[in-house]
């Protein structure tokens, strides 16, 4: 005769096993969560084009962390969705980070940070680069004038990108690197950073105005 115990329990898993399964395959079932993989920010933040999905990237060419997402935003930028601006801002929390942030907007300002990044970030990380001397001779190395850079590096211009990067890490709440945000509402936390950034990118798009 059947225990009445195991048969209780075969009741209980036969009727409990049609909800386990019709909620993992419930398509209303959103992938990442609220509070958890993203943070919805208090009071967003006006993006700069209206009529794109922004997505924000603070970094610090000095963060480990920083670097270790490195490749995964490259390889994200490879299939980014037209509708989506990319905005890359180096933030600097500190003195120490300040050489590496104005190394970004002088290679911006001077045209050729597609092509310096990369390495400079490589040479940030392994501490080779701590000031605008050790600055000026990498960019050199890399076909920049010096005194070009030189100018780029502590032109106004790069003063007004320095302080407004910095204003806006204040005014998404941002106080560690790397910092994600998306369409100047939600703050990324999430080890799957990308694939949370899409879904984000994908509730945007059909909300009414989306990009």
């Amino acid at each position: 005769m059947p225990n009445p115990f195991c048969r209780l329990l075969l009741i209980v898993l036969a009727c409990a096993l049609p909800l386990v399964v019709a909620h993992a395959a419930d398509p209303a079932t959103p992938p990442f969560e609220e509070g958890k993989d993203y943070v919805r920010l208090s009071t967003p933040v006006p993006t700069e084009m209206p009529d794109k999905i922004e997505v924000i990237e603070m970094f610090w060419y000095g963060c480990p962390h920083c670097f270790d997402l490195e490749p995964k935003v490259r390889e994200w930028l490879k299939h980014k969705p037209d509708n989506v601006a990319f905005v890359r801002i180096p933030v600097a929390f500190g003195a120490s980070w300040e050489p590496g942030a104005r190394a970004y907007y002088a290679a911006e300002a001077l045209g050729v940070l597609e092509q310096i990044h990369e390495p400079l970030f490589a040479a940030m990380h392994q501490h080779k680069l701590k000031d605008e001397d050790d600055l000026a001779a990498f960019f050199a190395e890399h076909g920049v004038d010096q005194d070009a850079f030189r100018k780029a590096y502590s032109s106004f211009q790069t003063e007004t990108q320095l302080r407004r990067g910095n204003q806006l890490a204040q005014r998404y709440g941002v106080r560690g690197v790397p910092a994600v945000i998306v369409n100047g509402k939600y703050d990324v936390r999430s080890p799957r950073m990308f694939e949370v950034v899409d879904f984000l990118i994908v509730q945007e798009a059909a909300a009414p105005g989306g990009g």
